[in-house]
């Protein structure tokens, strides 16, 4: 039997319905829902959409994941027919953050739906982040600023594009990699990010290319941190002060001229 077969017969075990009953349910003969149970044939798309959508999980799930491993209890339910997988916890019922580190970002591209990926990352538990499911990313180098190299970034999972808002900062994973940037606007087919550092001009970043999106709601110093300005901010500072000077000076002469 294929994956997809043990998934759709534990799935039924869970409803307790008859394969009569689940056949009539899906439009179909039961000698044709029995064919799939036991592997003998391989369904449609437009039938496979009928059981994702009859059990509310995602088509890529039923193929390729054995969800017996993981109760349907401890997964996020998901608009759109999506599950994020899987909500660990600890023997208290905390939910564990798992921590991705920026040089393994690649392999988190490809395996942010695997369970067996995820449960693979380290993982820590904050008291304080309790209600929502959580996930860490750890900067390297330059690879997130403002953050510096080591921090710890956690960040909030968005279950709809509806509750992005202007001027907050996210996560965005994407094709191209994993990225803090803070939201600009946004429309239905991209949304607009900027960098903090504002000597860079904001770019946009497709919807479709987006795999997930996490908003930004804990940061973790590395330790002996300093803040510290860039050169860009240093001159920029020298301006603004430098711009002040001028114009103390100038309303200086002005009262003396008044005088």
């Amino acid at each position: 039997m294929s994956i997809f077969s043990d998934n759709i017969v534990f799935l039924r075990g869970k409803k307790n319905v008859t394969q009569h009953k689940l056949a009539d349910e899906l439009i179909l003969t039961r000698s044709r829902y029995v064919s799939y149970e036991y592997g003998n044939a391989e369904p449609p798309i437009e039938v496979l959409i009928r059981i994702s959508k009859y059990y509310n999980i995602s088509i890529d799930l039923l193929v390729t994941v054995d969800i017996r491993k993981y109760p349907l209890e401890e997964m996020v339910n998901l608009p759109g027919n999506k599950i994020l997988m899987p909500v660990i916890v600890d023997p208290a019922g905390n939910n564990y953050i798992e921590i991705v580190p920026q040089k393994a970002s690649m392999g988190y591209l490809k395996g942010f739906s695997d369970p067996e990926y995820i449960e693979s990352l380290q993982k820590m538990h904050l008291p304080f982040l309790k209600n929502g499911k959580y996930r860490a990313f750890l900067a390297d180098g330059d690879s997130m600023p403002p953050f510096a190299d080591q921090s710890i970034i956690i960040g909030e999972y968005v279950e709809k594009f509806e509750d992005l808002k202007p001027g907050k900062g996210y996560i965005f994973v994407t094709s191209e990699g994993i990225t803090y940037k803070t939201l600009f606007k946004k429309n239905k087919k991209n949304i607009t990010v900027s960098a903090d550092n504002l000597f860079y001009e904001p770019y946009d970043i497709a919807l479709e290319d987006i795999s997930e999106i996490w908003s930004y709601a804990q940061g973790i110093l590395p330790k002996d941190y300093k803040p510290h300005y860039l050169p860009n901010q240093v001159n920029l500072k020298n301006l603004v002060d430098e711009a002040k000077r001028s114009i103390s000076n100038l309303e200086n002469g002005i009262l003396t001229l008044s005088q």
